[in-house]
């Protein structure tokens, strides 16, 4: 009878999105990996035929994730948290070694990527945290709490996967929803912006007379002045610290292939038979595809592998060439249909805890697709982020249902939580 409620009370709004984006990911592995010799639609030799099987194992994984009780994730998500983190140090030790990049398990040919998993786990932590009715963000130590929650992964995984700290960074917005006071995203998006500009710049003490200009400004239209003069100051100082500091970041703490990158995107550098060469073969995928596209099999582009890595982190330009700009629309409105839906599930969640990974997912999701289909046009610089459901992998295709099921088990159970 439980388990009867539980399948009348699933929203099949997201589990129907979720096998339509599976679907079209593995249309578009199949088209961008099909080989020239002819095949079955199902050979474990290609990369189609592997996928095609992590989606028949997810099968098996969406079920056991929705039989769990609900309760199991909140009461076990700090020991889950715990192998988490755990499974990221071991790296270090055990981790494999692929296109330079220790974040794998290696089993003979089979190969897992703990990052992957770590996105479920700690968002599960963060929101058996906020859950907690003695946990007050106005609280700095309540603050400093949950951001380690967030640090702990990151500084495990940014040795090896630079890329995927980025994602855990984004749950910062969660905290904000929870309410984090909204002055740590303004001087998030200042530091970036700082970062930035001392880059195209390439003077500092340019920036700081900037930064001065308009805190001068600022100055003389507050009524506060003596807290602004102060305020100003710090702000002037932190400025002045981070702007000097970039280009000792830049040249000794990034690796090359990341200063290429973010050259390239600066448009200090053209390097297109280097480290641009996938964004420019990217970039004309997807603007030959024209308003409808080449047709399904039928990209030059893809079928001449002009694009590396199509099959994973550049997976959008085959939709971009074969299905043109309509067809790269509906998959974009698709990702939206479902994060939206994530988070008008989550605000009608019956608890904190609930809530929280909801929200947890919706910008795990959001910070991926978003990154990835950037990076594909051009407009941010190439840091390894796959497209949930649709690049190529068997551990992040997991990893993306585990974590969007735990919260569709909770949906489903929310009759019960009053």
């Amino acid at each position: 009878m439980k388990n009867q409620s539980i399948r009348s009370n699933i929203d099949w709004v997201i589990v129907t999105i979720y096998i339509v984006l599976v679907v079209l990911g593995w249309l578009n592995i199949y088209s961008s990996s099909l080989p020239e010799i002819e095949t079955t639609w199902y050979d474990m030799d290609q990369f189609y035929g592997k996928q095609l099987l992590y989606i028949g194992l997810a099968i098996p994984l969406i079920v056991v994730v929705l039989s769990v009780d609900g309760k199991f994730y909140e009461k076990f998500s700090s020991i889950i948290f715990g192998v988490a983190l755990l499974s990221l140090a071991g790296l270090f030790v055990f981790g494999k070694t692929v296109k330079g990049q220790a974040n794998w398990y290696s089993f003979g040919s089979f190969g897992i990527q703990p990052a992957e998993f770590a996105k479920a786990a700690t968002a599960l932590a963060l929101a058996k945290y906020l859950s907690d009715v003695q946990v007050n963000l106005k609280d700095v130590n309540r603050q400093i709490q949950a951001l380690g929650i967030l640090f702990l992964p990151i500084i495990l995984i940014v040795p090896h996967d630079p890329g995927s700290a980025l994602i855990f960074i984004m749950m910062i917005f969660v905290l904000y929803r929870e309410g984090l006071p909204a002055w740590y995203l303004w001087v998030g998006f200042a530091g970036i912006i700082v970062f930035v500009l001392t880059l195209v710049i390439q003077n500092p003490l340019y920036v700081i007379l900037i930064t001065l200009g308009l805190l001068v400004i600022n100055y003389y239209r507050s009524k506060i002045v003596n807290r602004n003069l102060i305020l100003s100051g710090i702000i002037l100082v932190l400025v002045s610290g981070l702007s000097f500091s970039v280009n000792y970041v830049f040249d000794n703490v990034f690796e090359q292939h990341h200063r290429d990158r973010f050259n390239i995107l600066l448009g200090r550098e053209v390097d297109l038979k280097g480290i641009g060469y996938n964004t420019n073969q990217s970039e004309i995928a997807v603007g030959s595809g024209g308003w409808f596209g080449k047709g399904f099999l039928e990209g030059t582009q893809t079928k001449g592998g002009f694009v590396p890595e199509q099959h994973t982190d550049y997976i959008f330009t085959t939709v971009g060439e074969e299905w043109g700009f309509v067809g790269s629309l509906i998959v974009i409105l698709l990702f939206v249909a479902l994060i939206f839906r994530i988070i008008y599930l989550a605000e009608r969640q019956k608890t904190k805890f609930s809530r929280v990974y909801g929200y947890c997912v919706a910008s795990i999701l959001f910070i991926h697709f978003f990154v990835n289909t950037a990076m594909v046009l051009g407009v941010f610089p190439t840091i390894g982020v796959p497209l949930p459901f649709f690049s190529y992998g068997g551990s992040g295709l997991w990893g993306f249902t585990v974590l969007l099921f735990i919260f569709v088990k909770m949906d489903a159970n929310k009759v019960n939580e009053w």
